[in-house]
Order: structure tokens, then C-alpha cells, then sequence
């Protein structure tokens, strides 16, 4: 049985971005897509049935943090993550592998796996290919990623090329492991900076590439402009027929961006992160509703915003909520941030259709404020 199909639905004439459908056992997604993150199995202050209504497709939960709690075995045990979480649409988890390097202060990357020390209680641990794809079995989401090495920006050609190569080494292993037909594994491509180890871990990963395609090891503190140049680097190398997604990458800004360059699906958690903090993003720029400026501003968050929070509260009180410390505050301007990106992607999604996705992003960047 085939679980997994993608639909190619048109090619803005002019840019070349791809919108499509992808065909999941637990519904479709219309890409292009932005992905909220829910961590622990939970996306954080926004209930699911709000997520629903703001447009959320498809969210992302995190292996490394589930493995650690509650466990693999009892969400397997629970039915598997959409039932312990009680969301019915689909579920991408990525591998753990970032937050093994960048959470956990001892670790030890060796061929057969990485050795790492929970970040909670310092307790010893091992995820290998083989490890990975058990755990994300158990955890039953429909997209899984393999363990891969994220190299980090600054990284010697040496550095680099050693982790590609491991990050392909790993892939065949998680291959190899995989028992599940309805869940789709997404090879990640590597290579950090450097165009000839990009192209190359591309190479070794497009055979494997049957569902869907990942580019990781960007938006790791590069300059936004050698993200961009990466992404045209491989852009006409990587495979038409599946998706492709770009890992951990959120800003309105590098969104459109990434589209432009032929990516159809995309994560991130600056939206709940930034609104925790006070800020929201709006149609003419970003909103620092903490700022005294907003003290006595009775207007709504965003007037071209018809999500909950926009269409009942001012900014005046959500800069007291946000002042306070009052959880409402940071919840509603999660929700609006989620609602205001997914508003952002199916406008793309509608200007592909038309071929005006330049005038589009131009009409944006126009209000919004240049990259």
C-alpha cells in the first residue's frame, strides 16, 4: 500500500516556487507549509483546536525530548503520539540529533551512534541510526527524519565533510532499520557551508529521497544571504517529485525567501518563542507589545489580522498581560504569530497559482520591512 504521494501542482512561471499537495495517512497538506513546533507534544501555549482553526496542517514533535519524557514506550503503549496527544492530522518528528549536540554539554559523536548526557538530570544515553528509528516508531508520526551530524557554522572543510559523511552513513543504517511502511523517512542534507559537500551529501541523499527531501545544517547563525546562496546552489539538483524541507527556518522574511527557491515545507519556533517574550509579528513589521509606546494604544495587534487575538484585545492589554507575567498574554500572541504565518503561506500558496509571487513578496516587503 501506498501511504504517501505527491501532487506537483504548479510552478510560478517566474520564480519557480512549487505549490502541491502531499497525501499523508493522516490527511493532506497544502504546501508551501510552515510547521509549528510542539516539542513535548504540545505546541506551547496554543490549544490544538486553535491550532486547527488558525490553519496548522502538520506539527512537529521532537524526538530526543519525548524520549527522554515521557518516554517512546509509553506513547506506544498510549496508541501512538497523534492518540496521546490527541491530534488527529499529521506529525512530523525530527530525529533528536540537533538537540543531542547543541543541548547537551557531554557528548560523543563515534561511528556507531553519539553518546550524550540528558540536559535534565545528566543521566547517559545513546541514540544510534538503528535506536532512532525505533524510537520514532514508537512515536508513530507520519514523517520521521534519520539521525543525522548538524554541523555547525564555522566548521573547518575537514569538520564538515567528516560529519556528511556520517550523516550518510547513518542513512543507510536508518534505512536498513525502518519496518514501518506508513510512516515517510526524509534523508537530511548536510555539508555545512561549503558548496562542494552540499552538493555531494545532495547527491548521496536524492536516491533515498522516495517520500521527501530535508536540508538541515542552515539558519545555524549564518548570514541570511549565505542561506539563500546555499539554497540557489542546490536548487536545481534537488528532486521534483517529492517535497522538500527546509529544517528549523521561520522568519516571514527567510519564509518567502525559501520559497522562492523551490521549498515547500518549513518549521520553526521563533512564533511561540518571540511571543513569550512580548513580540509579535504583524503585517507591518514586528510588534514589541512590552514597549511603553503601547501603554495606551487601544487599536487591535494587527488590523489585517482576523485571529482571536486580533479581533478581541488591544495592544494596550497585551502589554499588560505580557508585563505582568500573565500566561494569556504570551497565548495569545502565540496564537496570532502561528495564524499570521500560516496567513503568509497561503497567500504564497494563492500568488504561485497566479505566477505573481514576486509582486507578492515585493507587496510585502513593502509594509513588513525589507530583509
Amino acid at each position: 500500500m501506498n501511504y504517501f504521494s505527491f501532487e506537483l501542482q504548479h510552478i510560478d512561471k517566474r520564480t519557480g516556487a512549487r505549490a502541491g499537495v502531499f497525501h499523508t495517512p493522516h490527511g493532506d497538506i497544502l504546501t508551501p507549509v510552515y510547521m509549528p513546533v510542539g516539542t513535548q507534544a504540545t505546541v506551547k501555549g496554543v490549544y490544538p483546536r486553535d491550532l486547527k482553526e488558525a490553519g496548522s496542517q502538520i506539527i512537529l514533535s521532537n524526538t530526543y525530548h519525548l524520549y527522554l519524557r515521557p518516554g517512546d514506550e509509553l506513547i506506544k503503549e498510549a496508541g501512538g503520539l497523534h492518540k496521546f496527544m490527541n491530534w488527529d492530522s499529521p506529525i512530523l518528528t525530527d530525529s533528536g540529533g540537533f538537540q543531542v549536540f547543541s543541548l547537551t554539554k557531554l557528548n560523543k559523536i563515534k561511528e556507531e551512534g553519539v553518546y550524550f548526557n540528558s540536559h535534565i538530570d545528566g543521566s547517559k544515553h545513546f541514540f544510534s541510526p538503528e535506536k532512532v528509528m525505533s524510537i520514532e516508531e514508537n512515536l508513530g508520526a507520519d514523517i520521521i527524519m534519520q539521525l543525522d551530524q548538524c554541523s555547525e557554522y564555522g566548521y573547518t572543510h575537514s569538520q564538515a565533510e567528516k560529519a556528511m559523511e556520517l550523516t550518510d552513513a547513518w542513512l543507510k543504517r536508518c534505512l536498513d532499520s525502518k519496518t514501518r511502511d506508513d510512516q515517510a523517512l526524509f534523508p537530511i542534507v548536510q555539508g555545512n557551508f561549503y558548496d562542494d559537500l552540499r552538493l555531494e551529501s545532495l547527491r548521496r541523499a536524492k536516491p533515498h529521497a522516495t517520500h521527501g527531501i530535508a536540508i538541515g545544517g542552515l539558519s545555524v547563525g549564518e548570514p541570511k544571504t549565505r542561506m539563500y546562496e546555499i539554497l540557489d546552489l542546490m536548487r536545481p539538483e534537488l528532486p521534483e517529485a517529492v517535497p522538500r524541507y527546509l529544517m528549523g527556518v521561520g522568519s516571514p522574511d527567510c519564509l518567502i525567501e525559501g520559497v522562492k527557491r523551490g521549498v515547500d515545507m518549513f518549521d520553526c519556533v521563533l512564533a511561540t518563542r518571540i511571543a513569550r517574550n512580548g513580540t509579535a509579528f504583524a503585517s507591518d513589521g514586528k510588534v514589541v507589545v512590552r514597549n511603553a509606546a503601547y501603554t495606551k494604544d487601544f487599536t487591535p495587534l494587527d488590523a489585517n489580522c482576523n485571529c482571536y487575538c486580533c479581533k478581541n484585545y488591544t495592544k494596550a492589554y497585551l502589554r499588560h498581560l505580557i508585563n505582568v507575567d500573565e500566561m494569556l498574554g504570551a497565548m495569545l500572541l502565540s496564537l496570532h504569530n502561528i495564524t499570521f504565518l500560516h496567513g503568509l503561506m497561503k497567500g504564497m500558496r494563492e500568488a504561485i497559482f497566479a505566477d505573481s509571487l514576486t509582486e507578492f513578496a515585493e507587496e510585502f516587503y513593502s509594509h513588513y520591512g525589507k530583509l
